[in-house]
């Protein structure tokens, strides 16, 4: 049997990224470990500018495992598989907890009719600024209480290995650091790695607290800013993504354009992930009340979706 062009290609270039666009991402990782590794090594990099941008970078790591998790960038499954050891270690977490807790529950593919384990509803604060302080406080459990869960189901011995050799890597390396020298991995390591595992699962109550999780366009809040989506690698465009989970990261602002724009509260559509933070939970006490999002898409035309069962199957065989 003939190989195909593509086989042959991932073959006999298996370093190759799968999309040009991969490179983005991947300088990301290379600049968020450069900052660690500047901070751990050299102290007159120690300073406040280079931490602050060591914490960004770290939240930008876990947007990678995002797009990662969900496409894998590289044609090797070996380098894939590689280069989630490596993004682990940045976040301080298994990377491959994205593939039950955020591709198959948060994209209700995998619920059984239960909530999100990082719905919004599991935080009920009168004060909202608390609601997104506390947050990863319960997300956090309940999303690797859920994966113990899942992963302990017959079936998943590839996915355990994976996860553990995850682990292994990402807490054998951090501990490695913290015994050649405590104080400078504890603060220049530890608190980015821990800073953007938790800005992350903030995510998940941004863009979806005051939407309509039952209607199929008005269940996420968008943040359609360009320069915002360059450098979160087009993130900000969420309704698309929970639709459409397998379209590559790079198209997503053109799909929502052409297929969220004309069936969306237009509220939900924000110019400024900034803006939105200082208005919701700054500015204001009280947490904003639901708004009735899902009339501008009963006014569109419809539009056929892929079936279930073949978006739920492209969500779990994910990142390979």
């Amino acid at each position: 049997m003939t190989e195909s062009p593509a086989r042959a290609a991932a073959s006999s270039e298996p370093w190759l990224v799968k999309h040009p666009a991969e490179w983005r991402q991947i300088g990301i990782v290379a600049a968020y470990l450069g900052a660690l590794a500047s901070m751990y090594l050299v102290p007159a990099c120690r300073n406040a500018l280079v931490f602050a941008a060591a914490c960004c970078l770290s939240f930008l790591n876990a947007v990678v495992i995002h797009n990662h998790l969900h496409q894998g960038i590289f044609r090797s499954r070996r380098l894939n598989m590689l280069f989630r050891c490596v993004l682990s270690f940045g976040a301080l977490y298994p990377a491959s907890a994205n593939i039950p807790s955020h591709n198959l529950v948060h994209h209700h593919f995998d619920d059984e009719g239960q909530p999100d384990w990082a719905a919004p509803e599991h935080v009920s604060f009168r004060w909202n600024l608390l609601n997104l302080i506390h947050f990863p406080n319960v997300a956090g459990p309940n999303t690797f209480a859920g994966v113990a869960r899942w992963k302990a189901l017959a079936g998943r011995r590839e996915f355990v290995r994976q996860y553990r050799a995850e682990m292994v890597f990402a807490f054998g390396l951090t501990a490695a650091l913290l015994v050649a020298d405590l104080w400078a991995a504890l603060f220049f390591v530890v608190l980015p790695q821990l800073y953007g595992a938790r800005c992350i699962l903030r995510i998940n109550l941004i863009q979806h607290d005051g939407c309509d999780t039952r209607s199929e366009w008005n269940h996420s809040r968008n943040f359609v800013g360009r320069a915002f989506n360059w450098i979160m690698c087009n993130n900000g465009y969420h309704t698309i993504h929970h639709n459409r989970a397998g379209l590559h990261w790079s198209v997503l602002a053109e799909a929502h354009r052409r297929e969220v724009a004309p069936r969306i509260d237009p509220a939900l559509n924000e110019p400024s992930m900034l803006g939105y933070l200082a208005r919701t939970y700054v500015l204001r006490f009280r947490r904003p009340a639901p708004r009735d999002v899902a009339r501008a898409e009963l006014a569109a035309p419809p539009i056929d979706l892929s079936p279930r069962d073949l978006r739920r199957a492209e969500a779990e065989a994910a990142g390979v």
